[in-house]
């Protein structure tokens, strides 16, 4: 009987171990998604995914003075 003790404790030893085991594979390391979103936002910006958007101001103010100065010369002639 006394092999039969030490089968079962090592079998129950086994089970506490494999159950500790499946339970840390499901922890996360994040407590929130606000925690997660930070970090994975970090990642990609640490990556250059989030590029400065170009400013189309120049563009615009270009086209906006040509505008004016075409203006001026077709009211001034």
């Amino acid at each position: 009987m006394n092999i039969r003790n030490q089968n079962a404790r090592a079998a129950l030893i086994s089970l506490e171990a494999a159950a500790v085991t499946a339970r840390s594979g499901f922890a996360c390391m994040f407590s929130t998604s606000d925690e997660y979103e930070m970090a994975l936002i970090s990642e990609r910006r640490a990556q250059g995914r989030y590029g400065r958007p170009r400013s189309r101001w120049p563009a615009v103010m270009f086209v906006g003075c040509a505008l004016v100065v075409a203006g001026t010369v077709l009211l001034l002639n």
